[in-house]
C-alpha cells in the first residue's frame, strides 16, 4: 500500500473557497478509481487556508494510474496546484 499525506496552504484568502470546491470534486472522482482505498480531504479548523490530504493507494501502479486520470489531470494539476504551496509526505502504514 502506497500513503499520501498531502499538506496544502492556499495562497491567497479569497481562492480558499475555490480550492475546497475543487478538492471535494477532486475527491469524489478519485475514490471511484481503481486501486484507491482511501482518499479524505481535511479543511483545517485553525488555520483556514490549509488542506490535508490522506491518500491510500493498493500500489504505486494505481498511484501512477491516478496521475494520468481525470481527477488529477483536469482538477488537481491544472487549477489546484497553481493557487497552493504544496508538501507532499509518502508514508508507510504502521501496524
Amino acid at each position: 500500500m502506497i500513503c499520501m499525506n498531502i499538506v496544502l496552504t492556499v495562497k491567497e484568502e479569497h481562492d480558499i473557497e475555490k480550492v475546497k470546491d475543487l478538492l471535494c470534486k477532486a475527491m469524489r472522482l478519485s475514490e471511484t478509481e481503481l486501486g484507491c482505498q482511501r482518499f479524505d480531504v481535511y479543511h483545517s479548523q485553525s488555520e483556514p487556508n490549509r488542506f490535508t490530504l490522506i491518500e491510500h493507494w493498493a500500489s504505486q501502479e494505481s498511484l501512477d494510474a491516478h496521475r494520468q486520470a481525470e481527477a488529477y489531470t483536469t482538477i488537481y494539476k491544472p487549477q489546484v496546484i497553481p493557487l497552493v504551496e504544496r508538501v507532499g509526505h509518502p508514508a508507510t502504514l504502521l501496524e
